[in-house]
């Protein structure tokens, strides 16, 4: 037997920024049901870390084991705790056009807003569950990646900016099937002055 989650401590879930709750084109409804979902994610990463704390490192096995199971499902949900902090943090703004050191990126890595706009809706409307745009530290650009689960598709060195969640959770009280609309309503509420602090913090050259 082995400690292997002795020094991990619990996580709570971070607070529900009030002007998530007055989105354009985003309910309320929606966004509280989204919201508990990533509470669960949450609950579920203290759940496994507590159980990993005991597994049986001898019993490993690829095909089926305790330590298979416990740390792939200890993947999707930190995969869905980290996607979600960002997607619930860039929302709440007023969208339009990038700005500021974003803007800048956007246009040298894509020749147009409107191209960058026009290949994460493709991107997103492509995936299963995630779309983002990342910087690629090695490539030292931005690109769109696409996601089917929060665990599924990462790209190592490269850091998202923008998480477009579209799991139908994210827009089905809203929208049924018409995730385009809902991809659009996202773009309106998109917060480029997070997203340029996070490109500050992240020191993410400009040329």
């Amino acid at each position: 037997m082995a400690a292997l989650a002795f020094n991990q401590e619990e996580i709570i879930a971070r607070e529900l920024k009030p002007s998530l709750l007055e989105l354009d084109g985003i309910s309320r409804q929606s966004v509280e049901a989204h919201y508990r979902l990533y509470e669960g994610y949450v609950n579920k990463r203290n759940e496994i870390l507590r159980k990993l704390a005991d597994v049986d490192l001898s019993a490993a096995n690829q095909v089926y084991s305790e330590v298979r199971v416990l740390k792939t499902e200890l993947s999707f949900a930190v995969g869905g705790i980290k996607n979600h902090e960002i997607y619930f943090e860039h929302l709440g703004g007023e969208g339009g056009d990038p700005d500021g050191p974003i803007g800048q990126l956007v246009k040298r890595d894509f020749g147009s807003v409107e191209d960058w706009r026009r290949d994460l809706k493709a991107t997103g409307m492509g995936g299963r569950g995630w779309a983002w745009t990342a910087y690629d530290w090695d490539e030292a650009r931005l690109f769109n990646y696409i996601g089917d689960t929060q665990n599924t598709f990462p790209i190592w060195n490269a850091t998202p900016l923008v998480a477009l969640d579209v799991y139908e959770h994210a827009y089905f009280l809203d929208y049924q099937t018409d995730r385009g609309s809902y991809i659009d309503a996202f773009f309106d509420n998109l917060d480029w002055g997070v997203i340029n602090d996070w490109v500050s913090r992240y020191q993410v050259p400009l040329k």
